[in-house]
């Protein structure tokens, strides 16, 4: 019998994390408003972070809690629950800061989605500025 070809899921998966990174590298050097570079290296960076939560969540049933945070994405987290199938080597090599030089926010559950992936804006406080996982285009 002949074996069905085909990309597995995680295959898929690198490609658009790997697509993410380098639109994330180039978009903002190619763009002539800083601020509108900024806002898509964020929308870029949601996506990866995003993308890097859905294989965790493969590999673990679940996605990381609050607590663990984006963190469970480059170590394997402690505090319960623990996940099972943790991929050596982490989802992620590092949590990349947004574009205003300030964290990744995360909540799992989200208020806007099973999970919420979101960056303050250019004025660091939450308001109507946010960008995240709920409000990307197309």
């Amino acid at each position: 019998m002949r074996r069905a070809q085909g990309f597995t899921l995680i295959e898929v998966m690198v490609v658009v994390i790997i697509l993410g990174i380098l639109a994330a590298l180039v978009v903002p050097r190619i763009m002539d408003q800083p601020e509108r570079a900024r806002v898509t290296k964020a929308q870029a960076d949601i996506r990866a972070i995003e993308s890097a939560l859905r294989l965790y969540r493969l590999d673990n049933y679940a996605y990381p809690t609050t607590e663990q945070g984006l963190e469970a994405l480059v170590r394997r987290p402690t505090t319960p629950p623990e996940p099972p199938n943790w991929k050596e080597g982490g989802y992620l090599e590092r949590i990349p800061v947004d574009p205003w030089g300030r964290p990744y926010q995360y909540l799992s559950p989200g208020t806007r989605g099973e999970i919420d992936v979101y960056s303050l804006g250019p004025d660091g406080a939450p308001s109507d500025d946010d960008i995240g996982n709920w409000n990307l285009p197309g």
